[in-house]
């Protein structure tokens, strides 16, 4: 969808997605600390026109936004500096619309204020970002909704090109002719894997989500995507259920040094 742009000088970007779950049951997921960590990134929110909403995308990358609108269960916005002390503030604004058989329409709108192009590609980027996240929401909203949950990511950086890097990550966790509802199941010494193909990434991307039943109940997502003359790799697993911490404390620092094993000369990142 292109950037919206008005008379007011407002240029934005809407993306929406149908999940299931009632409305109640979507505002805790997309507008709580608990329930945005269980598809999205480590997050906190303090619930209150003045409040703060606080994301942490891994060491020194932590977002905040303070709370200008609060409508539980339909709608909050925020304003965040997210692109720099200098940079246009940039206005968010979610919302869930209550569908007729328990589905929700969630949308989000980021808005700019400012006269011209500069910002453009920074708005396209969210466009483009937000459904590879929104479809691990409509997973944990469908298979796990209410569960307490754990996550963590990994990250490596790998030369290019990218179809060679994706094809050496999927290779190397025998996933690499996985498809669309295909059970899959992978071990890698005292790591293992296993659940169902949810998606493949689709317009020439490098991108896997899996809906796990082994180590724990749970979603993997993993993709690839250029970084100037690099590639990043990444996974990340969001667990779920009773022994979703304990499998996480046991797990992360294995893939920690499976990554590291396997990609070495681009080094390794880890959040949680």
């Amino acid at each position: 969808m292109p950037i919206k742009k008005d008379e007011s000088g407002r240029r934005s970007v809407s993306v929406e997605v149908e999940v299931p779950g009632t409305t109640e049951q979507v505002w805790n997921a997309i507008a709580t600390g608990p329930g945005i960590s269980s598809w999205f990134v480590p997050s906190e929110v303090d619930g209150r026109v003045g409040g703060v909403a606080t994301s942490n995308f891994g060491p020194g990358m932590e977002s905040e936004a303070k709370i200008t609108a609060w409508d539980p269960p339909r709608r909050f916005a925020a304003d965040s500096k997210d692109l720099g002390p200098d940079a246009p503030t940039v206005a968010s604004e979610w919302i869930v619309e209550a569908r007729s058989g328990d589905t929700c329409i969630v949308r989000v709108v980021h808005s700019l204020f400012v006269d011209d192009e500069e910002w453009d590609d920074q708005l396209e980027g969210w466009e483009s970002g937000w459904p590879s996240f929104f479809r691990i929401l409509k997973l944990y909203l469908q298979h796990f909704v209410g569960q307490s949950s754990s996550a963590y990511q990994l990250m490596a950086m790998a030369p290019s090109p990218r179809s060679e890097a994706w094809a050496t990550l999927t290779g190397a966790l025998h996933l690499d002719d996985a498809g669309p509802g295909e059970r899959v199941q992978c071990r890698l010494g005292d790591l293992s894997m296993g659940g169902w193909v949810e998606s493949l990434g689709s317009d020439g991307d490098d991108e896997l989500l899996l809906r796990l039943d082994e180590p724990a109940p749970g979603v993997a997502h993993l993709f690839a995507m250029d970084i100037g003359d690099r590639v990043l790799l990444s996974l990340r697993f969001y667990l779920y259920g009773e022994i979703a911490a304990e499998v996480a404390a046991r797990d992360e620092p294995l893939w920690q040094r499976w990554i590291a094993d396997h990609f070495p000369a681009g080094g390794t990142e880890t959040a949680s």
